[in-house]
């Protein structure tokens, strides 16, 4: 399985961005996905993760704010990701599995915001 995020950008506080990570490989929708983040200095991090079959799940730093879905007929998971702080400002990847997740990391998609 290979993976690709896109969609980072440069945005204000309390702006929005849509990430998304596109996926290879004949078998997507059997697997959980995680969205993983690491800032400048600091160890990369669980964000949010999506089981198989739809559930979403949060870390304290992605309740609330980030929402992460799937769209199996497209093999992409995504992740909305609202009211942005600067503390939000990182590499966002994909990775089957979380909250550890396993397998190939993607190249990442950065994320800045500005205050």
């Amino acid at each position: 399985v290979q993976l690709v995020e896109s969609g980072g950008g440069s945005v204000e506080s309390g702006g929005s961005l849509t990430l998304s990570c596109a996926t290879t490989g004949r078998v997507f929708s059997v697997y959980d996905f995680g969205w993983y983040r690491q800032a400048p200095g600091k160890e990369r991090e669980f964000v949010a993760g999506i089981t198989s079959d739809g559930r979403a799940n949060y870390s304290d730093s992605g309740k609330a704010r980030f929402a992460v879905s799937r769209d199996n007929a497209k093999r992409t998971i995504y992740l909305q990701l609202n009211n942005l702080q600067p503390e939000d400002a990182a590499v966002y990847y994909c990775r089957r599995g979380f909250p550890i997740g396993f397998g190939a990391w993607g190249q990442g998609t950065q994320v800045t915001v500005s205050s």
